[in-house]
């Protein structure tokens, strides 16, 4: 499996956590001091709350950038370790797409909502609920969502791209799934979900078992894979 990634992007983001959540911390400092250094101040513990305020916001979006593009392994490269022995052919763009993870196959293109979300999961068509986090929801932890939502926008996005990038290419499936890649996931029950979604270790089975699609005319393949390419055109 080809991985097409932008690992430029990657990195200024993670640098934009390192740099966000230590600003937040030097403003929770600040916030402590100046309560020492501006005692006489009548108006002190309203800038006292202001810092701590700006402090606490940007250490969270630094978490929040942290867990996505900070630690290792990543969840697109959990991903990459799920997908590539059952998709050889395949070719994975990760955020260089209108949809930040796409594989292209010759059963056509999948796109991959990925959540590290934890707790306990459930979704009734398209209405998931998150349970079991406690006061984790508010530390660094982005919402779980709607990931049923996420993936129909995946795929109108998709499909937009394809309509403007190959319009020779009449129509295409896209598939779509939601994949979890924490490990520690206390409980996931989606048989009800619209759209597959499974843990990171049970992609490779559900692929291996269950064909997205009937392979494409090789002129529409070749169409897609031209299409897509154009976007990474400065890795290939």
């Amino acid at each position: 499996m080809k991985i097409l990634r932008d690992e430029e992007k990657m990195a200024k983001l993670k640098k934009r956590s390192q740099q966000a959540t230590l600003i937040g911390f030097l403003f929770l400092l600040g916030g402590f001091v100046l309560l020492f250094i501006l005692k006489e101040d009548p108006n002190v513990y309203l800038y006292q709350i202001g810092a701590l305020i700006a402090g606490f916001s940007l250490s969270q979006y630094g978490a929040y950038l942290m867990h996505r593009y900070g630690r290792s392994p990543r969840p697109d490269e959990v991903l990459d370790e799920s997908v590539k022995s059952v998709a050889r052919d395949g070719r994975m763009y990760h955020f260089l797409l209108p949809a930040p993870h796409v594989l292209l196959t010759k059963n056509g293109p999948i796109v991959f909502i990925l959540k590290y979300q934890v707790g306990n999961i459930s979704a009734v068509e398209d209405r998931w609920t998150q349970k079991g986090i406690g006061f984790r929801r508010y530390f660094g932890q982005e919402g779980l969502g709607n990931p049923s939502k996420d993936a129909e926008a995946s795929i109108t996005a998709m499909a937009n791209y394809i309509r403007e990038r190959a319009p020779e290419v009449e129509e295409v499936p896209i598939a779509a799934i939601i994949v979890f890649t924490t490990k520690n996931i206390a409980n996931l029950e989606v048989a009800e979900a619209n759209f597959p979604a499974m843990r990171a270790d049970k992609v490779k089975g559900f692929l291996r078992q269950k064909a997205i699609g009937k392979p494409l005319p090789e002129e529409t393949y070749n169409a897609l894979l031209k299409a897509f390419d154009e976007a990474a055109v400065d890795l290939l």
